[in-house]
């Protein structure tokens, strides 16, 4: 993922910012006690995840989903895959294990959500095959997609299949500077019940808007390879502390990378933070010598015991 990629960290201001005033409102002030929570990664490929698949794994996903809840799949940005290849993703996954595909760049960066009703038709059945575990797809609108095209986003969303759960991301920081258009889009937002993307990458600190306008929190978290993004991810854990006593009911949190190698390290660092800060038990994914077979690792487990971080 190489959008807001930046050179050099070193003199940038990468902080939070703080909450937009509607986020409180919407969250409604009454805490939820049990949040639920998605941490995952962009992809399962052996070759972006490199060293994360124990040696003699034959079904990536199948070893993906025993050390995550979620995937967020980005594969059906790129391919139009048929219903039954979502159903046999599904098959191969845990109970509670979640998907988010990204809507079709058909859609979103060819028709530009312009007579794009067969295509969206077509989208919503293929992920029907995933059945309960779809989490939510997420449409996300290229960097040249502004204000200018509001009422085609109106009109894509207001005709958006509602039996599936939307959230939306708009790159273009003409959408967040203005607060007569950033009001009349959380607005049509909140009115269909659409959950606004977060995306907290280096290069662009003029889209991190904090505003959320359902009890949703979805989170595309892209760090720069760089030691600093560990220290980044911290931030994030008080304020989805912050967010579940105000009400947050449900959290999809993304891990990418540059170089995707690092996204496990990273995702297992957060899962431990939100454990530790929340009081939950959320599978914390392993290195791979010792999720490996026992024979293979005996020596290795015995020396690292109760150390199931990646070391990095």
């Amino acid at each position: 993922m190489n959008f807001g990629s930046v050179e050099k960290v070193k003199g940038l201001d990468l902080s939070l910012p703080a909450d937009h005033p509607d986020t409180k409102k919407v969250l409604g002030g009454k805490e939820v006690k049990n949040l639920k929570i998605y941490v995952g990664c962009a992809k399962w490929n052996r070759t972006d995840l490199k060293n994360f698949y124990p040696k003699g794994t034959k079904d990536e996903l199948e070893y993906y989903s025993t050390q995550f809840n979620s995937i967020e799949l980005n594969a059906s940005f790129y391919t139009k895959y048929p219903k039954s290849q979502f159903e046999k993703w599904r098959d191969k996954t845990p109970k509670d294990f979640k998907f988010f595909p990204k809507v079709v760049q058909d859609i979103s960066h060819k028709k530009r959500l312009n007579e794009a009703k067969a295509l969206t038709d077509d989208f919503s059945i293929a992920v029907s095959g995933l059945e309960d575990k779809l989490g939510m797809v997420f449409l996300q609108m290229p960097d040249n997609f502004k204000p200018k095209f509001y009422e085609r986003l109106e009109n894509y969303i207001t005709e958006f299949p509602k039996h599936v759960p939307l959230a939306v991301e708009l790159r273009n920081e003409e959408w967040f500077n203005d607060k007569e258009i950033a009001d009349k889009v959380a607005a049509l937002f909140k009115k269909h019940k659409v959950t606004n993307v977060i995306v907290d990458t280096a290069g662009r600190r003029d889209i991190i808007h904090m505003r959320l306008t359902s009890p949703i929190a979805f989170i595309r978290y892209v760090g720069a390879n760089h030691k600093s993004d560990y220290d980044r991810l911290d931030p994030w854990v008080e304020r989805i502390s912050k967010w579940k006593k105000a009400g947050l009911k449900e959290v999809y949190f993304f891990v990418h990378q540059n170089l995707e190698i690092e996204s496990p390290l990273l995702s297992a660092y957060f899962i431990e933070k939100l454990n530790k800060k929340l009081g939950v038990k959320l599978h914390v994914p392993v290195k791979p010598e010792l999720a490996a077979p026992k024979k293979a690792v005996k020596k290795k487990a015995a020396k690292k015991k109760g150390k199931d971080l990646f070391s990095g």
